[in-house]
């Protein structure tokens, strides 16, 4: 498996497709609501996690919260390849990124299922967060870099 930036319109609909299928589509949501309005700026990263094959199993994204704080979004590993590593490589990845632009810390809101994935990465948790869609709790939770 290798993590990579996504590159080719094949890859870049399997990104959004991956997104949708699990971050969104078990509740319901709209195709469409996998895509967030700063997906498009030059300054995020998007994170893809490709199978030997070149099948996409994992994604994730990251920008810059401030100056000196990167924030981790939409990590997604497909159903088949959770509990692999998929997801700690796609998080390895996008802090290393963070690391490269000078970040001092990342945060992220996860789910509340995430948060011992998150933990085990060196997260901690701040303060609950938000509830997603009525019936997903997240917290707030920081590493610093």
């Amino acid at each position: 498996m290798r993590v990579t930036a996504p590159q080719s319109p094949a890859e870049w609909a399997a990104y959004y497709q991956l997104r949708y299928q699990v971050l969104r589509a078990p509740w319901l949501q709209p195709p469409g609501s996998e895509h967030a309005p700063d997906d498009e700026d030059p300054a995020t990263c998007h994170a893809a996690a490709l199978a030997e094959d070149g099948t996409l199993v994992g994604v994730g994204r990251l920008h810059a919260a401030t100056a000196a704080q990167g924030q981790v979004r939409f990590m997604a590993v497909h159903p088949a390849w959770q509990g692999q590593g998929v997801g700690q490589a796609v998080l390895t990845y996008l802090e290393a990124e963070a690391r490269h632009r000078g970040l001092t810390e990342c945060v992220l809101h996860a789910r509340a299922a995430a948060v011992p994935f998150y933990e085990r990465a060196g997260y901690a948790v701040v303060a609950p967060s938000h509830t997603l869609f009525g019936s997903i709790p997240h917290f707030l939770m920081q590493k610093p870099l």
